[in-house]
């Protein structure tokens, strides 16, 4: 007799589904653009719906069978911006292979601009169901045991520090803020001799899910603020470019992996490299987050970033722009001395 895990798998595994979503309001901050960050939540929201269709949302997998969905793996490209009130189509194609111990999709976005339907976003994610612990154990049906992990992350690709014996400094306390981007000795061996910048920042509960551990979105919202906090750190803030020159960030391509788990309240490390700048039009810059477990670094997550900027014409246009000296030599560390 068929069980409903096992209707519902065939499904995941087999069936292509659409969704219409908007984005979020909360994610124009300038003019009526939609930030990546946004972007990428609605990919996460694609691959939610494809769960919920096919019979095992969110909800009842954790509920339930006491499993947390994760997205532990996204790659994203924008290919065309998205503004408020845009409807995107989301189409979710299964890409699961025999051998996989995580689900894989291909999504694509699409969005309508002057009649015609152009390929906004193409983003792969992978998806896996963590066996939760926190409170009492459920039985998990045996279709889902071979996605199923007791821990995120298979480590695949951490950097060298990992496992680094470190020395902590007692600077996050709520009394003197939530982080620092000064003077810190974890911080100081992970940026040295690195055109780098680092933040040491107290992860809080509204960044987590399943009760504690550090969510998709709290990584992308991390990724987002620490851009913010390196351009500033170089002279040029986000603000200071939109002020002198109309300047805008954008963020062609994210990727966030993740190699194991980051708790709520623990202290987070979060390391942002720029690679290269790219002929003076975009930038790569690596993502690496660690948290200091027995005295040593565990790194918990990596991601790449591809920024560029661009110019906007009005309230509705923009168009990209080159680097000049004075950015170029800001992301390379070039600073003028004081």
């Amino acid at each position: 007799m068929t069980t409903h895990a096992e209707t519902a798998v065939k499904y995941l595994l087999g069936t292509e589904t659409t969704v219409r979503l908007r984005p979020r309001f909360e994610g124009s901050n300038i003019n009526t653009w939609i930030g990546f960050k946004h972007v990428n939540y609605l990919v996460e929201e694609a691959v939610l719906a494809h769960f919920r269709t096919a019979g095992l949302p969110s909800r009842e997998l954790f509920e339930e069978h006491g499993l947390g969905l994760d997205v532990v793996d996204l790659d994203t490209r924008i290919l065309h911006a998205f503004h408020q009130d845009d409807e995107a189509r989301a189409v979710v194609v299964p890409t699961t292979r025999d051998e996989d111990t995580r689900f894989r999709f291909s999504v694509t976005l699409y969005v309508e601009r002057d009649g015609k339907e152009l390929k906004a976003v193409t983003s792969k994610a992978e998806v896996s169901l963590r066996a939760d612990d926190y409170l009492a154990p459920l039985a998990h049906p045996e279709e889902l045991a071979r996605f199923t992990v007791e821990r995120l992350g298979d480590g695949a690709g951490r950097g060298p520090r990992h496992g680094t014996d470190v020395a902590v400094a007692d600077n996050t306390a709520l009394a003197a803020g939530r982080g620092t981007t000064g003077a810190d000795p974890v911080l100081d061996q992970l940026l040295a001799g690195e055109n780098a910048f680092g933040w040491k920042w107290r992860i809080p509960y509204p960044y987590c899910h399943f009760n504690e551990r550090l969510a998709l979105s709290g990584y992308l919202r991390q990724v987002e603020e620490v851009v913010d906090l390196f351009l500033a750190d170089r002279g040029i803030s986000i603000k200071t470019l939109l002020d002198d020159r109309k300047w805008i960030p954008v963020v062609p391509r994210s990727q966030v992996t993740f190699l194991d788990e980051a708790l709520m309240e623990e202290d987070l490390y979060t390391v942002f490299t720029v690679d290269e700048v790219f002929k003076d039009f975009t930038y790569t810059a690596r993502t690496d987050f660690y948290v200091v477990r027995d005295g040593r670094l565990v790194q918990t997550a990596t991601g790449r970033i591809t920024h560029g900027y661009a110019v906007f014409e009005n309230r509705r246009d923009w168009s990209l722009v080159g680097f000049d000296e004075r950015v170029v030599r800001a992301l390379n560390g070039d600073l003028p001395q004081a």
